[in-house]
């Protein structure tokens, strides 16, 4: 999955858990709790967890799902909405239990 080029100065990143069935596709559209802010190594690690998940055909996502905010001037419009990637791959399975376990309660 491609991230801006701007993506090594990212210093924190927003983890979502999604409650808005009807969401749109941008960031600025992202309505949901705020679960976690990860920081230091986590952003690096989960950063290579979304830039090493292979493209896939776009499938229906989670609902509720997840999702993450990288903000900044330095992202390109063509790289904001949604991102296709394999669901069933390893970085991306990484990332879900990653996501899983920084929520609190029971999470889908």
């Amino acid at each position: 999955m491609m991230l801006p080029p701007v993506h090594e100065k990212t210093e924190l990143i927003e983890v979502v858990r999604i409650t808005d069935p009807l969401r749109h596709d941008g960031a600025e559209d992202l309505v949901g709790d705020d679960v976690a802010i990860w920081e230091a190594a986590q952003v690096g690690e989960t950063l290579a967890l979304i830039g090493s998940m292979p493209d896939s055909e776009l499938y229906r996502c989670f609902n509720p799902g997840w999702g993450v905010r990288l903000w900044g001037p330095g992202v390109p419009g063509e790289l904001t909405g949604i991102h296709t990637f394999d669901p069933d791959s390893p970085p991306a399975l990484e990332l879900l239990q990653r996501f899983r376990d920084s929520a609190p309660g029971p999470t889908a």
